[in-house]
């Protein structure tokens, strides 16, 4: 299983969970619903075992949860479902896609739109406390007290320590 970092970067913790290219290609399953193990190795060409201890990792950080179904006259089987961390990880998916089609895009076009329920085309972005977007360049990161000083040091010694 995936061992995440004990790091003060939220960003390298993430990583250490998510930043494998299976855990992203079944994220993007179970957003189209599916959930079962059959069904994900169908769907990704994906090894057993490498499925097998992807949705352990999972599971075991709270982004998946394994719920027992069982079909009339069949065994026990589990099922794999979106708990609310691995909701929230919709956005991420979705940016992920934004930027494949648009940097690295197919001459047939996306495979999928990202539309509001009204039919408006739709964005990744930055939205502030209020709803409204605000553009990259319009926004700084502020670094806390949390943020590693040896880092802080390296970024004012490149004159790069901003926000």
């Amino acid at each position: 299983m995936a061992k995440v970092p004990d790091t003060s970067c939220s960003i390298a913790r993430s990583v250490g969970l998510l930043g494998e290219r299976w855990t992203f290609l079944i994220l993007r399953d179970a957003f189209d619903g599916l959930s079962r193990f059959d069904d994900f190795r169908r769907s990704l060409g994906i090894a057993a075992d490498v499925l097998s201890a992807r949705l352990a990792t999972l599971v075991e950080y709270g982004v998946l949860d394994k719920v027992d179904y069982q079909e009339p006259g069949a065994r026990r089987r589990h099922a794999y479902v979106l708990t609310d961390a691995g909701r929230e990880l919709f956005v991420i998916v979705a940016a992920l896609q934004q930027w494949g089609d648009r940097h690295l895009p197919r001459s047939e076009g996306p495979s999928m739109l990202r539309r509001a329920k009204d039919g408006d085309d739709v964005h990744v972005g930055f939205v502030d406390s209020r709803g409204r977007e605000v553009a990259p360049e319009d926004f700084v990161m502020v670094r806390t007290d949390a943020y590693p000083p040896e880092r802080r040091r390296l970024l004012a010694e490149r004159g790069s320590l901003a926000g």
